[in-house]
């Protein structure tokens, strides 16, 4: 996958865009800054929005092409962020160390989905917020239809909000709603699309 990561944001263009997943940044504004985790961060746009909104930004891909727009991208904004080239699986911080914790798109096998997402959970301190926006299991028939709306083709790697509740069970749902929505989100996330949205509070 790092490989293919590589290659698709190898482009010169923002295959997604630089401006940052509208969900996001509606919510990382309600929230006083502090220090956020962006893992998956891709080229960087997400990111680079919380860090010209105060955050003290932790960014990670296993992309070096993404790291390297982000970067750029970070200094057109005239911003700061730490970018790590790294997997989930090496990925290390200390426990409690972060304030919010965003997932915009991320998406892991079934069979490690849990594991990951209750790994990053455990880097959130208590009162710590969770912001994530990914694609529903319906997205499936979307994608089929139209290939630029982008998402995994392997339903295990879908949202429910059910699966939610259960990776993230020390949280308290702040909102969760499966949704269709017209994604505007450069060349691989264009069109209509299906998502689940989350916002939650660490226990």
């Amino acid at each position: 996958m790092k490989e293919f990561w590589n290659a698709r944001y190898g482009s010169g263009e923002y295959i997604y865009g630089t401006d940052p997943n509208v969900f996001f940044s509606k919510e990382i504004q309600k929230l006083k800054p502090g220090k956020a985790l962006f893992p998956a961060e891709g080229e960087g746009r997400n990111a680079v929005f919380g860090a010209g909104c105060g955050w003290e930004v932790k960014a990670f891909d296993q992309s070096e092409e993404g790291k390297k727009k982000a970067l750029q991208l970070a200094l057109l904004k005239g911003v700061e962020i730490e970018y790590a080239v790294t997997s989930l699986e090496e990925f290390e911080a200390a426990e409690e160390s972060f304030d919010a914790l965003v997932l915009i798109f991320a998406h892991f096998p079934a069979g490690v989905r849990k594991e990951f997402h209750q790994k990053l959970a455990a880097m959130l301190k208590p009162g710590g917020i969770l912001i994530l926006e990914g694609f529903s299991k319906q997205h499936l028939e979307f994608n089929s239809k139209n290939p630029q709306a982008g998402g995994p083709k392997d339903l295990g790697m879908l949202f429910s909000e059910e699966e939610l509740q259960d990776d993230f069970s020390g949280f308290r749902i702040q909102f969760l709603e499966e949704r269709i929505v017209n994604l505007n989100e450069g060349e691989f996330h264009s069109g209509e699309s299906a998502v689940v949205r989350l916002v939650a509070e660490k226990k």
